[in-house]
């Protein structure tokens, strides 16, 4: 299977049960291998990996996704963890690890994954402030009670079972942690995916009831193009 067939918008090991850095290294180093594709999205498959290199980090993304209202509407606690499921080439990752978060750069593939990898190094960050984890399509490998927030961008609507992913994720949040999705309204824009491939936002409200949300707060407003949901643990 083709590098370019595996790309689509979730990333990171299955790693971290200890603290050595040797061992976090060599799980990270396993990050390169490749991972079955599950069709979690055929529309991204048709873009080459330089391609959503520029469609994650251009300046049009920042034109349309305000990452500084942003973060001002995230609000983050110096030291908290935060999980970036769909971390991509680490548009947010390192935003949050700039305000002193301690990151979990997440995502189903390794292209993505290395990328952010050499980044952080020729950045000089260290592993324990941004880490890695490759994700597998039906689980955000959370530890219980491991994350402050977690945070989807652009991805929940990449996620199959969404009901059963979002549980998984209330178990690996922390007692007053989080979970935050920006995603595309479903509609025609400038950018993002056709609406076919999009939910709305009551859409994903009820899936996250499903999964056993209750505490659901939303923004419809903050950006032009998407919609912001915040769900209480």
């Amino acid at each position: 299977m083709s590098n370019y067939k595996l790309l689509t918008c979730l990333l990171l090991p299955i790693m971290f049960a200890c603290n050595p850095k040797e061992e976090q290294q060599t799980k990270e180093d396993e990050a390169t291998e490749h991972h079955e594709d599950h069709g979690a999205n055929e529309y991204m498959h048709q873009s080459s990996f330089d391609a959503l290199k520029e469609r994650f980090e251009g300046a049009a993304r920042d034109e349309y996704q305000e990452p500084e209202k942003v973060m001002d509407w995230l609000d983050i606690q110096s030291g908290s963890t935060m999980m970036d499921i769909g971390a991509g080439t680490g548009y947010f990752s390192f935003r949050l690890a700039e305000a002193g978060a301690k990151v979990i750069a997440a995502d189903v593939d390794s292209l993505f994954q290395n990328y952010i990898k050499h980044k952080r190094d020729s950045l000089n960050i260290d592993s324990e402030s941004l880490e890695l984890r490759l994700l597998p399509y039906d689980s955000p490998m959370l530890n219980p009670s491991e994350a402050d927030m977690v945070l989807i961008v652009n991805t929940w609507h990449h996620i199959e079972n969404r009901p059963d992913y979002g549980s998984k994720i209330k178990e690996g949040l922390k007692e007053d942690g989080e979970l935050v999705i920006i995603d595309f309204f479903k509609e025609e824009l400038p950018v993002g995916p056709p609406p076919n491939h999009k939910l709305t936002m009551d859409e994903v409200i009820q899936e996250l009831k499903a999964a056993g949300f209750s505490n659901i707060t939303t923004n419809d407003t903050l950006l032009r193009y998407q919609y912001c949901i915040r769900a209480k643990r």
